[in-house]
């Protein structure tokens, strides 16, 4: 099995270390070492003449995203560290780099919490950085990748769950949808191929053991005669383990789980038909078992009367040195020409070293100096009642504390508390410092946003970030561009609004025990009412519902239910509207 040895010099640097060793062997490449983004030296004659597309995450995933670089398939990729999504303002810094003004730009996401609210994040800066140049709202458009069948809620479309998770399926995402960009496809043509793509490919996973985390070593291991189905690409457990059988009994078991998947089964209702077969080497299996894997994926899926035109084997997207395998099957149209038209696409050469139909590709000279995208400037100023608003509510975050943080260790991971308090402390210390545009509140927003991200982190702040962005957007579109335009009405029809950008990008809604169920009826009141106390009390019921509310979404989830104890996020939240709602009495 994989032990907890490896080539490291420092855990810190291994990401940035190895993606420069990347950029070092394919000179068609340039890395951005302060923000982690590759991206291809010929960025501005591509931004020019095609749709540009980018996709990331956690690294440990290679040679996904990063080895997908290059003509025909991504023009950058953004990594975070080991397993963990980049940061909004890598993202930020990636899009700001390939966007195509003309062409525009489609960022490809794969399920995971962090991922789509970062990359959402991200998203939303965008437009009101261009909003708030006076530009227009950017030609971007974002899909999300969840071709997972191992972990499979059937009450998700209901429940509005967390869904499925993105896996290997992301490398057929990303290879159709670079090729429609390169034959010069529309923004809107380059979307309709991945969302085909999406809806049509499923996978799974299996794994004899998990992968050891460079720095940390092996987070949990299985019995040697162990095989665990569904395992996750970050070590995440899967639905079952099993005692490991032959190959020929494991390998088409998991074709059989995959056709007989509910998605599998809503997508191709036929039950027969062409596919494109992508056999994945979760990192440290061997190539003599990977043949062996293929063969036996290829017969079962003919067994089951699926005709695969295109087969894959290879090392696209692993667990670090996880030893297993995945098959992701991708169905294919019944309407031939649409079928010969998606295959033409999976068959355009890449020029990327994780494709393996990759060739050498020539230095493409200097990096285009061009790419660095617009700079961020703001001017501070004083206003007496922004800084009144900040105080009061630090203030009271300050006192409210502890008993949040009590609530959070006992249904979360208990660091609610103090995450809320860093950052109410930046952005006091901020005003305290008159380091705030408070005379624009769009811009003033903007700024509290950037700070909360980088006092607070975690989802808790991302989703602070999120509704942030969204709120100067909409105060903009409402043109409430002076503190004297603004009303509590104003103020409550921007936040509903803003609710609306949230929503993009989390499943949280009212009912799901989290600070929504504060948030909306502060929002909604306010818009209705123009009263802060009768938002604030409506606020505060909704926080103190969620005591009796079964949990739906964060940790929380996992933990159970304990009636009686409110939601840590909604209590925070309710401390903060408390401390707003002081101020301007």
């Amino acid at each position: 099995m994989t032990g907890g040895k490896h080539f490291v010099t420092d855990p810190k640097t291994l990401v940035k270390d190895s993606l420069r060793g990347l950029a070092i062997a394919n000179p068609h490449l340039a890395f951005d070492e302060k923000e982690k983004v590759v991206y291809t030296k010929d960025l501005a004659a591509l931004r020019r003449e095609q749709v540009t597309l980018f996709c990331g995450g956690g690294s440990g995933h290679e040679p996904a995203h990063a080895g997908f670089v290059g003509h025909g398939a991504l023009t950058a990729a953004v990594s975070g560290h080991v397993f963990a999504s980049p940061t909004s303002s890598q993202v930020l810094s990636c899009l700001r780099r390939v966007y195509s003004e003309d062409k525009g730009t489609l960022v490809v996401i794969k399920n995971y919490t962090g991922d789509v609210l970062n990359f959402g994040r991200a998203v939303e800066r965008f437009k009101s950085e261009r909003v708030n140049h006076g530009k227009p709202l950017p030609k971007v458009a974002t899909v999300i990748v969840d071709d997972d069948v191992g972990v499979v809620n059937p009450h998700d479309d209901e429940e509005g769950g967390v869904g499925r998770r993105g896996l290997a399926g992301t490398i057929l995402v990303n290879k159709l949808a670079g090729a429609r960009a390169a034959n010069g496809g529309t923004l809107e043509q380059v979307k309709d191929t991945a969302e085909y793509a999406i809806s049509h490919t499923f996978t799974i996973g299996c794994a004899l053991n998990a992968a050891s985390v460079p720095g940390q070593g092996m987070p949990r291991t299985l019995n040697d005669n162990e095989v665990e189905i569904g395992m996750g690409i970050h070590n995440e457990p899967g639905f079952a383990k099993k005692e490991v059988a032959p190959a020929s009994v494991l390998v088409p078991s998991l074709v059989d789980h995959i056709v007989s998947s509910a998605p599998f089964k809503k997508a191709c209702p036929a039950g027969r038909g062409h596919v494109v077969v992508l056999v994945n080497n979760l990192g440290a299996t061997s190539n003599l078992e990977m043949g062996l894997v293929t063969k036996l994926a290829v017969e079962a899926i003919r067994a089951h009367g699926f005709e695969p035109v295109r087969v894959f084997s290879g090392t696209y997207m692993t667990g670090l040195a996880m030893p297993g395998a995945s098959i992701s099957l991708l169905v294919l149209p019944d309407d031939e020409a649409k079928r010969d038209e998606l295959v033409s696409l999976v068959d355009k050469p890449a020029s990327c070293p994780g494709w393996i139909n990759h060739s050498h590709v020539v230095d493409a000279g200097d990096t285009d100096s061009s790419a660095q995208g617009p700079t961020v400037a703001f001017t501070p100023a004083s206003d007496a009642t922004w800084e009144s608003v900040i105080k009061t509510a630090y203030d009271n975050v300050v006192v409210d504390e502890p008993e949040v943080t009590r609530l959070d260790q006992l249904m979360g991971d208990g660091d609610c508390g103090q995450v809320l308090l860093s950052g109410a402390t930046a952005i006091y210390q901020a005003s305290k410092n008159t380091e705030l545009p408070l005379s624009d509140p769009s811009a003033a927003l903007a700024r509290i946003s950037s700070l909360v991200e980088d006092a607070m982190g975690g989802t808790s702040g991302i989703i602070y970030c999120l509704f942030l962005d969204g709120l100067a957007q909409q105060l903009h579109r409402l043109g409430a561009t002076s503190n004297a335009s603004l009303s509590p009405k104003v103020w409550g029809t921007a936040m509903v609004g803003a609710l609306d950008t949230l929503y993009q990008y989390t499943t949280a809604r009212p009912g799901h025990r989290t600070l929504i169920d504060a948030l909306q009826p502060f929002a909604a009141t306010l818009a209705e009412t123009g009263s802060v106390n009768a938002a604030l009390a409506a606020a505060a019921e909704g926080a103190k519902a969620t005591a009796h509310m079964k949990p739906m979404r964060g940790r929380a989830v996992y933990v159970g239910e304990k009636d009686g104890l409110a939601d840590a996020g909604a209590a925070g939240l309710v401390s903060v509207l408390t401390g707003i709602a002081r101020a301007l009495e």
